[in-house]
């Protein structure tokens, strides 16, 4: 996939009744014009129109680099 990148969003969310956290996640597909992020980079994404069946975001900006 040319341009494109897979991010994972991770959400915690209290459970009303136990009372304790459940982590979930999610990957959506972002459009990445310049082909500048690697594997482990932290990232922001903004939603945007459809690109593709599966692209409705774009790369804002990366906020911190893999180590």
């Amino acid at each position: 996939m040319d341009k494109t990148i897979v991010v994972e969003i991770g959400m915690r969310k209290l459970h009303k009744l136990y009372k304790k956290y459940i982590t979930r996640s999610k990957k959506v597909k972002a459009h990445d014009a310049k082909n500048e992020c690697n594997i482990g980079d932290t990232v922001r994404i903004v939603e945007c129109r459809p690109l593709s069946k599966d692209k409705h975001w774009r790369l804002l900006e990366i906020v911190e680099r893999a180590k």
